[in-house]
């Protein structure tokens, strides 16, 4: 796995995801097609931790989270972008997501959540905000967000 062979992976689920509304359906269609039992999920996992260890994931850290944006938004990639981080225990700065934000949520710990959900995809829909939070261990977290808006509040 290399951060090419990573984009490949990521456009199978960008494409599937394509202009769908960022809602509730949209939350339980990939926990069913894709959830945390499917092939896909597991490959992005796999994919997730080989880059977090090789070091070409979460290069950037501070406040007890490692980050890093690895993708900018393309077309290639429907208009996403892509971050990953890695948290253990801990609630990251809060923020707002003016176009929403898709989550995939990767326990490294089997007790870890994600904003009080365990292994699998949580969606934001537009406008929404929270202080991203890990509690009972470690996980990763590899968001998808459109055209890459973030806000970062104070």
């Amino acid at each position: 796995m290399n951060p090419d062979a990573f984009k490949a992976l990521l456009q199978q689920i960008t494409r599937a995801i394509g202009n769908r509304p960022l809602d509730q359906e949209l939350h339980t269609w990939l926990n069913t097609e894709h959830g945390a039992t499917s092939p896909l999920y597991q490959q992005l996992k796999s994919a997730c931790e080989v880059g977090v260890a090789a070091g070409w994931l979460c290069q950037r850290e501070g406040g007890g989270i490692k980050y890093g944006r690895i993708f900018k938004p393309s077309d290639e990639l429907h208009g996403f972008s892509v971050d990953v981080v890695d948290m253990d225990t801990v609630a990251g700065p809060h923020h707002t997501h003016p176009l929403g934000e898709i989550d995939l949520i990767m326990p490294q710990d089997n007790t870890a959540t994600f904003d009080g959900h365990g292994a699998g995809w949580l969606v934001y829909g537009p406008g929404s905000a929270h202080p991203p939070t890990v509690a009972n261990g470690r996980a990763l977290v590899l968001y998808l967000l459109p055209e890459g808006r973030i806000e970062f509040t104070r």
